[in-house]
């Protein structure tokens, strides 16, 4: 499948305070995140932000709040924010039936989060670059789950240049400076 940006959304779990610093290559997962939420600004791509008990987790990082602006940010009890009645409703008022994934922790509220998508019907694209857990063992692992599951993986710079489908798009010069 590739990506349309006229059709995706784009959901960051849970980066938040508490969790981001435990992260291997956190701080990868924040760059890129914000690359994806840079260009789903310019693209018009909706955002969601969702937080793991945040009154223990923290909230989301500053870099990434600062940069949804003001995309409504759930938050959740629940490993997988599909299970959330506040998230599922946010993602049916939405209506795109493309859900790109960035995120913590990748083998328990991504993959979880992912498996849930994509067995309601979604077609859901993981950012592998934007993802991340405290061991990069359990990311590997829970990588391979998705792919056994028939879930799409991808980089930021793939969702970057699907959602542009051209090099003639007015925001290809904008969005390519990105990722250089």
């Amino acid at each position: 499948m590739l990506l349309s940006a006229k059709e995706s959304l784009l959901l960051v779990i849970d980066i938040q305070d508490r969790l981001l610093p435990v992260m291997h290559e956190g701080e990868r997962v924040v760059r890129q995140t914000g690359i994806l939420l840079q260009a789903a600004a310019r693209l018009q791509i909706p955002v969601l932000l969702t937080e793991q008990y945040p009154k223990g987790l923290g909230a989301t990082v500053p870099e990434i709040r600062a940069a949804a602006g003001d995309s409504a940010a759930l938050e959740k009890l629940h490993f997988s924010a599909w299970s959330e009645p506040s998230v599922r409703e946010h993602i049916a008022r939405v209506d795109c039936p493309q859900v790109v994934i960035a995120g913590i922790e990748a083998h328990v509220c991504v993959l979880q989060t992912a498996l849930e998508l994509a067995g309601a019907g979604h077609k859901v694209m993981v950012v592998t670059d934007a993802i991340s857990s405290r061991h990069p063992d359990s990311a590997a692992v829970a990588k391979d789950r998705m792919m056994a599951a028939g879930i799409g993986l991808a980089t930021t710079e793939m969702c970057l240049f699907e959602w542009l489908g051209s090099a003639a798009h007015p925001e290809f010069k904008t969005l390519s400076r990105l990722i250089k």
